[in-house]
């Protein structure tokens, strides 16, 4: 071997050689294109089964769950190049899943292949949601009320199955639990994880059903010199409800549309509508529930009259038209105000709807 020609630093093999100056022997008992544990730890909670996931437990489908700790600890050579991956995952028990890993690919124009088999053991480890819940931690407690009268049991049932469908439609927060819940007098109350979840509550209540939300905090403790608040929200149901007939004013009304700051109220007499703010309407009077309301087929018409059956009692009955009845008509609403049946005018959601 002349001392001119390149020559492996290692055993003195000459060329081809890597830019290391080793032969490909050499290389590949230098180098390892990745490297993989035999055991993979994991933790979960025994109450709720959510997996730790980078410092946050969560919910994650068995198989995703595999590949995700597969890359987790995969560790793979830095100039690596054409890399192949294929994976396999299967479950021994409830706690113990095997991983089976193969890796090809070059480094520096060298073909390397490994394989590897690793045990994703599962341990028990009771996360923070679930030692609130055991502590009957809450952040915030919401009170459900209506604005004049007690909330009947069937209104009640509907704002709470609302919570239901919210937690349904929205990401999952694991801090969106109830803690407790019950009667009250006038109402119901309940306990919530996350101050977040009863603002959140709260926004969707008023757009679907109207009416306000009062917020107040409480300070129960401190921790390394911050206040720690309690949230107790308050949501007012409006007496009324959308289609309702109501007296205002010394007029009679009906509720068309909700707004922020107010319903909008078309008028029974005569077309017009008009804002009102949820203090305006604090003492008006219901006269006629959407619920108590007909459609009903038209007999006869003219210009200002229109003939029905009585819903009651099947009798034939001539009434005062209501304003928004056109020609091309064949029903009208009707309701009961003063123990006389009454045309009433359609509000925005039912109109084109019969």
């Amino acid at each position: 071997m002349s001392k001119g020609n390149p020559f492996c630093i290692a055993c003195g093999n000459p060329p081809p050689l890597t830019k290391e100056r080793l032969c490909e022997s050499c290389f590949r008992v230098r180098n390892h294109l990745s490297e993989f544990p035999e055991r993979i730890q994991q933790t979960r909670c025994p109450k709720c089964e959510m997996i730790l996931i980078d410092g946050r437990f969560g919910r994650m489908d068995h198989d995703d769950l595999m590949e995700y700790r597969a890359m987790e600890s995969l560790t793979v050579h830095p100039d690596a190049e054409n890399l192949d991956l294929e994976l396999h995952a299967e479950l021994i028990d409830d706690r113990t899943s095997r991983l089976t890993i193969g890796v090809k690919g070059e480094i520096e124009g060298f073909g390397f292949e490994d394989n590897h088999d690793a045990l994703v053991q599962t341990s028990n480890g009771v996360c923070q949601t679930c030692t609130r819940k055991a502590g009957a931690y809450f952040e915030a407690v919401m009170q459900l009320r209506s604005a004049g009268r007690r909330l009947e049991e069937k209104e009640v049932k509907e704002l709470r199955m609302s919570l239901d469908e919210m937690l349904v439609d929205s990401p999952e927060d694991p801090m969106f639990f109830i803690t407790k819940e019950g009667p009250v007098t006038g109402g119901w109350d309940l306990q919530l994880g996350s101050k977040a979840m009863a603002r959140l509550w709260g926004r969707k209540l008023v757009n679907a059903y109207g009416g306000q939300t009062k917020e107040t905090s409480t300070t129960v403790g401190h921790k390394d010199g911050v206040d720690i608040t309690r949230l107790t929200l308050l949501y007012r149901k409006p007496a009324y409800g959308i289609g309702d007939v109501i007296r205002f004013r010394k007029r009679l009304w009906r509720i068309d549309t909700w707004q922020k700051d107010g319903p909008i109220l078309l008028a029974m007499d005569r077309y017009e509508r008009t804002g009102a703010s949820w203090r305006d309407l604090e003492k008006c009077v219901v006269i006629s529930q959407k619920k108590e309301h007909y459609a009903v087929d038209i007999l006869r018409r003219d210009d200002s009259a229109v003939e029905i059956l009585d819903p009651n009692d099947f009798t034939v009955r001539t009434l005062s038209s209501a304003y928004d009845i056109g020609s091309e008509d064949t029903k009208v609403r009707i309701c009961l105000i003063e123990g006389e049946w009454t045309c009433i005018p359609r509000t925005r959601g039912e109109q084109g709807a019969e």
